[in-house]
């Protein structure tokens, strides 16, 4: 019962207590909600313009001509060919990659090396583009500067790092 209503309670006892005080509750809602509107027009723009490359991407199907170019390479680190388009979508959307995570996962089984690795990528990665898009975007912030390397190095680690954990923890 609580479980279901916590949202709406701590809303209420918020409303209760600022009038309680004193204040300006009603006025300093629609101010927050202004705000937050013009933050949403700000950022739409570079929302829609990641939106759009990331149709192109798919309709094009570029994932699978770099999924056969990235092969040799990944096989270098021990990641199966089946969790590139994975790592290659997971940067962009968040969504997309969930989608292909759970075809992975009903394709090959959870219990898998595969199904392991992809978890813990899709645990240990970001969505950077997604990420670098919505919250420079909010703030206004044109220059990215190192922020994509250090995001883009993150998420090497982190894929290197599931295939090596996965390999010493479940010896696959």
């Amino acid at each position: 019962m609580i479980a279901n209503n916590i949202i709406p309670i701590i809303f209420l006892l918020i409303i209760v207590y600022g009038m309680f005080k004193g204040r300006k509750v009603y006025e300093w809602f629609l101010e927050g909600a202004k705000e937050g509107l013009m933050v949403c027009v700000k950022i739409f723009p570079a929302l829609l313009a990641m939106m759009i490359a990331i149709r192109i991407f798919k309709d094009v199907n570029l994932l699978n001509y770099l999924n056969n170019l990235l092969e040799p390479i990944v096989s270098l680190i021990g990641l199966p060919k089946d969790i590139v388009p994975l790592v290659l979508i997971k940067p962009l959307s968040g969504s997309g990659a969930l989608g292909v995570y759970t075809e992975l996962i009903n394709t090959l089984g959870p219990d898998t090396r595969e199904g392991l690795i992809s978890s813990v990528i899709m645990g240990g990665t970001e969505t950077i583009f997604y990420t670098i898009t919505v919250y420079f975007g909010a703030v206004g912030i044109k220059k990215i500067r190192h922020t994509f390397w250090a995001a883009l190095m993150a998420d090497i680690t982190a894929i290197i790092m599931a295939v090596l954990v996965v390999s010493m923890f479940f010896g696959l």
